[in-house]
């Protein structure tokens, strides 16, 4: 394959990932143009950004403080015209929770390649998207390690895969009692064991909501059955994925734990280049992988996101609504740790459910699921 030039538009650009894809960008500097930058409150980063890789089509949420800072030429749009714009090849969906759902959608509908971070927008509207994707012929490129890995082990096969284990690294409360568990800090939460993520996502990852995300997401994704994807915790997190054919082998992808990897992967598939700036396994440090299974005690975010993906129809909207509440509660230091399982299960209770849900049903679902999850948390929750 020519050295072709893609034309990206990254989503998300001042976030963890974002920031991360355009690391990544500036060691492949003449493998990519930057096309389009959007950014959500950090001005002062956008800004920088929009100075280095001079996008041509940029989004913020405060438009007039941007043309403050910003002496040069670019065009405002919001983020769901710069995914469906004919000038951009990919798109990189690298905003966390429903935000990346609308300029997903727009993507996909517009026949573009997307290389999806956001859990949220195929957890809430999976079969909305995977539709509208093959009828599009767009082509979901995971970033998340877990699915990037599944993705690259099931690469060449003819046969579909018979079981997918997704590995998890158990975050920094692995084998802690629900005793400890309500004690815990935000310090505590924010300080993740392997990786490098954003706020929320870092708070997800310690109540393992995220890998239940990953679960849904995997369903979605990959067309397989709940029953045939199974979660292993894995604390070394150099496993990020494991895929079992029906002749009982299984292949994994191994890598150090940087999230760049994937991002490459997926912005330069079907090719793997050479990046001087992503880590390298030395295996005279390894000295063990382990594993085992997770505790849904202990771990009921986990147990909640997977019944919910199995019920379907509106349960994992609400489920998403409910979690993003519910951790920036924890967060502002408002509930406890152990709280957030009990109020995203209480508002999954008190849902309405609708079985196929239209997008604008999904939108509604996620509305009321905030509106209910302050309500259970203030205690002003009228009948």
């Amino acid at each position: 394959m020519g050295n072709i030039t893609k034309r990206l538009a990254v989503l998300g650009s001042t976030g963890s990932i974002g920031q991360q894809t355009l690391d990544v960008i500036r060691a492949l500097p003449h493998r990519f143009h930057i096309v389009g930058l959007a950014g959500g409150k950090n001005i002062d980063l956008l800004t920088k950004q929009i100075h280095e890789f001079k996008p041509r089509f940029v989004y913020c949420q405060d438009r007039e403080a941007l043309a403050r800072l910003v002496n040069a030429d670019y065009e405002f749009l919001t983020p769901e015209d710069i995914a469906r714009h004919p000038q951009v090849d990919v798109v990189v969906i690298a905003t966390s929770g429903r935000s990346g759902l609308s300029p997903t959608l727009a993507a996909v509908k517009a026949g573009k390649n997307v290389a999806l971070a956001n859990k949220e927008s195929v957890v809430m509207a999976g079969e909305i998207i995977t539709t509208e994707a093959k009828l599009n012929e767009s082509q979901i490129l995971p970033i998340d390690s877990e699915h990037s890995a599944i993705w690259q082990c099931l690469n060449g096969e003819t046969q579909p895969a018979a079981q997918l284990i997704l590995t998890a690294s158990g975050g920094p409360f692995l084998h802690y009692s629900p005793a400890k568990l309500s004690e815990v800090t935000v310090e505590q939460a924010l300080k993740h064991p392997s990786w490098q993520m954003g706020r929320r996502v870092t708070i997800d990852s310690a109540t393992l909501m995220n890998k239940g995300f990953e679960v849904i997401e995997a369903h979605w994704l990959f067309d397989i059955p709940f029953d045939n994807i199974k979660v292993l915790i894995h604390p070394q997190s150099i496993i990020h994925s494991m895929v079992e054919f029906t002749d009982g082998s299984i292949k994994a992808q191994l890598s150090y734990p940087d999230m760049r990897l994937p991002i490459q992967y997926a912005l330069t598939y079907p090719e793997r280049l050479a990046n001087p700036r992503l880590p390298r396994l030395d295996w005279s440090l390894i000295n063990n992988l382990t594993f085992e299974h997770p505790d849904l005690n202990t771990f009921p975010c986990l147990k909640l996101a997977i019944e919910a993906g199995r019920k379907g129809g509106t349960y994992p909207a609400v489920l998403c609504a409910a979690d993003e509440v519910a951790v920036e509660l924890f967060l502002s230091q408002r509930i406890k740790f152990t709280e957030i399982a009990n109020l995203i299960k209480q508002a999954l209770e008190l849902h309405q459910f609708i079985p196929y849900p239209t997008l604008d049903e999904i939108i509604a679902a996620d509305a009321w699921a905030r509106q209910k999850v302050l309500q259970l948390a203030t205690g002003d929750n009228p009948c």
